[in-house]
């Protein structure tokens, strides 16, 4: 019986199933997620122009200066607050959330828990 494929595979079926039903407006942008092994990174994205309206992640220097002795579902908290700050900056205050294929569990429910508690709605 031949499998299904990697862990990979099934999270980039789950991104496209999720992004067929998904679209960001100007009026409401799509906050989108990506997680790696050892990073988290989140964007606003207007899909009707392709524009990137806020981005953030644990490598800009706001968060890696609060980085010591946090692991790595406080770091995901960290970055929903800064993305929350920042699309609020650009006059964007209600997204559609895309978890980017990934299980809405640890890091990314804690993303957007600290989004949700800095006053971005979804």
């Amino acid at each position: 019986m031949k499998g299904k494929g990697t862990a990979r595979a099934a999270r980039v079926r789950r991104h496209i199933r999720v992004r067929n039903t998904l679209k960001g407006t100007q009026e409401r942008p799509r906050l989108c997620i990506f997680r790696s092994a050892n990073h988290i990174y989140a964007q606003v994205v207007d899909d009707i122009k392709g524009h990137t309206l806020a981005a953030a992640s644990d490598l800009d220097e706001a968060v890696r200066t609060k980085l010591s002795g946090k692991n790595k579902t406080q770091v995901a908290e960290l970055v929903g607050d800064l993305i929350a700050k920042r699309s609020i900056d650009q006059g964007v205050k209600t997204v559609v959330f895309d978890r980017g294929g990934f299980h809405y569990h640890g890091r990314i429910k804690a993303l957007a828990d600290a989004a949700r508690k800095a006053e971005l709605q979804f």
